[in-house]
């Protein structure tokens, strides 16, 4: 038998007996962390969580409230994915619809989150896992959360266990809050305060040693308090920058004075706009004045709705009042129309059994004037009741719509052109309670039957589908979306109609991922910047760049594309117009751009229980350009508005899809 020399293992004990003396040296420097209500540690964790955000149950299908492992902030990794094994679920016990929502989470024995040193005494040591817990929305896959649901990575800045600075330009730094830390041994360090930096896991934090299993950790006293309750209590925070901001208690001009601050500073387009909001103060405050010395609700409401329609922005909205659109607008004669390239006004629709058609006017007729006007003036001077625009084309859509709508029981002379005719016909007829002209081909005449998405084969072999909105079931949109990309894919259809035409809009964010089932790289689609208060200007957070997170590329689909758009088309349904522009991937086919809604909303309390939506995010491409608000996505195909594909075709721009897509396949 060979001998060894014992010289190696001698030398190794020597090492190992070095490296734990040096070990034991830096933590005697590290104290014991002082512990509260020393019960062994986190088992089960209870809590709530609160929300008053008007949008925050939009979509949302398959809530969830998890340990999330926070070794993004740790790193300040703004696109680290939390491993799926990290992510502990918890029960959500209570209506998840309804503010507050209970939640319970039974801890595991041993988390499986990422270990991090963070004792800051340059000894590499396995360190501790920590987690916030924190609500998130699961959209994608299974009930674990992946990158899509992660919005590409990091960690919660609202509705977690953690506070976050609320500026946009700390980029998310943790200022309080609790943590749920867990170690293997009881020789690990973790800060027990901010340091006089002020941030939490840099060099100048005191360290102490924490016990082996979980502890919660108070980051919101000095120095941070250690928990190990058997059965802790985490809340949840919303957070100012998610928290709905409430003038309803004020008065209406001291509302008032709130919401002009608020537009002035945190508006999104004010000078893309040229907005001057003293001038505007100065213009509309009287009638603020006038409605709260006379104690009335209904003219602080009309001030409140005429000052919202000032702002040239369709993704702003406040108080509808139904009683002065009866007023205005129940009337109709069974007439709509629309305006031709050459500046014609056609009759798109004459209702049956109504007073049009009874006086002798037919679908196609021209119409000259109303009640002597030329229709052209007529139609500049009608107001709408769907405002405010972000577009000037569709403004005048919207007008054209209610330019026939009437006081009920007014009299109405029509002079016309039939079709076939040279000669100008009058007719003077009484306005009947009648809705079909006003509602025809308006996105307010979905029966609400209609599922999120809608899919079908046409005659012609192309696939044709429908997006009625992206704040539906978020769940079911991409389960249904998935399912349409299977079948596409397995029968083979060499082309897609996707018609946006009545859309409203919804998640930003679904609709970005949803054009990714058409795309094999994770392109970035543009950025979204907010107001920052210490900046005194709108931020640009990297981590709020828009990107593209394929699916798997059996749900890809590589056909050719049409996509159907009318100015119905709003806000998301727009981001997905605009993506699917991006390198080509499809023609963009209609007689108009889009409505042209190009950020990011949030809402805010008034006095008798109305609530204004504003724009806070101001939206850009990839180069840092607006690039919706105010202008909408061009067709790339335009179809013209002429009497033939107002007239005679049945759907003009749908002919002129399948046309594209027979094109290309040639």
């Amino acid at each position: 038998m060979k001998r060894t020399s014992s010289l190696p293992r001698l030398l190794l004990i020597v090492v190992i007996l070095l490296f734990t003396a040096s070990m034991s040296a830096a933590q005697e420097d590290a104290p014991p962390a002082d512990i509260v209500n020393d019960e062994g540690g986190a088992q089960v964790i209870t809590g709530t969580l609160s929300y008053t955000n008007t949008l925050f149950t939009a979509g949302v299908a398959q809530p969830i409230i998890i340990t999330e492992d926070q070794a993004g902030f740790v790193d300040r990794d703004k696109y680290f994915l939390m491993p799926p094994q990290s992510q502990t679920l918890a029960q959500i016990t209570s209506d998840f619809y309804e503010s507050p929502v209970n939640y319970s989470l039974t801890l595991p024995i041993e988390p499986q989150g990422s270990f991090r040193d963070v004792d800051n005494d340059a000894e590499a040591e396995q360190g501790v896992q920590v987690f916030a817990i924190a609500y998130w929305s699961n959209t994608f896959g299974d009930p674990f959360l992946e990158e899509r649901d992660l919005y590409g990575g990091g960690w919660s800045t609202a509705y977690a266990s953690t506070r976050i600075d609320p500026d946009p330009s700390s980029e998310g730094e943790v200022v309080g809050g609790k943590y749920v830390i867990y170690a293997t041994d009881d020789t690990q360090g973790f800060p027990s305060g901010f340091g006089a930096d002020g941030l939490l896991f840099t060099e100048d934090d005191p360290i102490v040693t924490v016990p082996q299993g979980y502890t919660v950790v108070d980051l919101d006293t000095e120095p941070f308090t250690f928990d190990r309750s058997a059965a802790p209590v985490i809340d949840l925070i919303e957070g100012d920058a998610s928290a709905l901001q409430d003038f309803s208690t004020m008065s209406y001009t001291d509302a008032f004075d709130a919401m002009i601050e608020l537009f002035r500073t945190r508006y999104a387009f004010t000078e893309y706009k040229e907005l001057d909001w003293d001038a505007l103060k100065a213009e509309w405050r009287p009638r603020f004045e006038q409605a709260e010395a006379d104690g009335d609700s209904l003219e602080y409401r009309r001030a409140l709705r005429d000052f919202l329609w000032q702002i040239p922005d369709g993704h702003v909205s406040g108080p509808f009042i139904r009683e002065d659109l009866i007023d205005a607008a129940i009337g109709g004669i069974g007439l709509s129309t629309r305006e031709t390239d050459d500046g014609r006004f056609i009759a798109t629709l004459i209702v049956p059994d109504q007073p049009a058609e009874q006086a002798g006017i037919k679908r196609g007729a021209e119409i000259v004037s109303i009640n002597g006007v030329p229709m052209s003036d007529w139609v500049d001077q009608t107001t709408t009741w769907t405002g405010p625009f972000s577009t000037p084309h569709h403004q005048r859509l919207e007008q054209l719509r209610f330019a026939t709508r009437f006081p009920f029981g007014d009299d109405v002379t029509v002079e016309y052109i039939n079709p076939g005719q040279s000669t100008t016909d009058s007719a003077t007829m009484t306005a009947v309670q009648e809705l079909d002209s006003l509602f025809v081909g308006a996105a307010d005449n979905l029966t609400g039957f209609e599922l999120p998405v809608e899919y079908e084969l046409l005659p012609s072999g192309y696939g044709y589908v429908t997006i009625y909105s992206f704040s539906d079931n978020d769940l079911l949109t991409i389960q249904l979306w998935e399912r349409m990309i299977q079948t596409l894919n397995d029968q083979g259809v060499p082309g897609l109609i996707i018609d946006m035409r009545v859309n409203g809009g919804g998640s930003g964010f679904l609709a970005d991922q949803m054009a990714a089932y058409f795309f094999d790289e994770p392109l970035e689609t543009g950025g979204s910047g907010v107001y920052d208060e210490s900046l005194g200007d709108f931020f640009f957070d990297t981590r709020s760049i828009s990107r593209f997170y394929p699916p798997p590329e059996n749900l890809r689909y590589h056909g050719n594309i049409a996509v159907i758009v009318s100015p119905t088309c709003l806000s998301a349904c727009e981001f997905f117009s605009y993506d699917m522009t991006l390198e080509d991937r499809a023609a963009i086919v209609g007689h108009y751009p889009t409505g042209g809604l190009g950020g990011g909303v949030q809402d805010f309390a008034m006095p008798e229980g109305e609530f204004v939506r504003f724009t806070i995010a101001r939206e850009v491409d990839a180069e840092g350009n607006i690039h919706i608000e105010g202008r909408g996505v061009a067709p790339t195909v335009r179809v013209p508005v002429t009497v033939e594909t107002l007239i005679d075709a049945e759907d003009a721009l749908l002919d002129a899809a399948v046309n594209y897509l027979d094109e290309q396949s040639s």
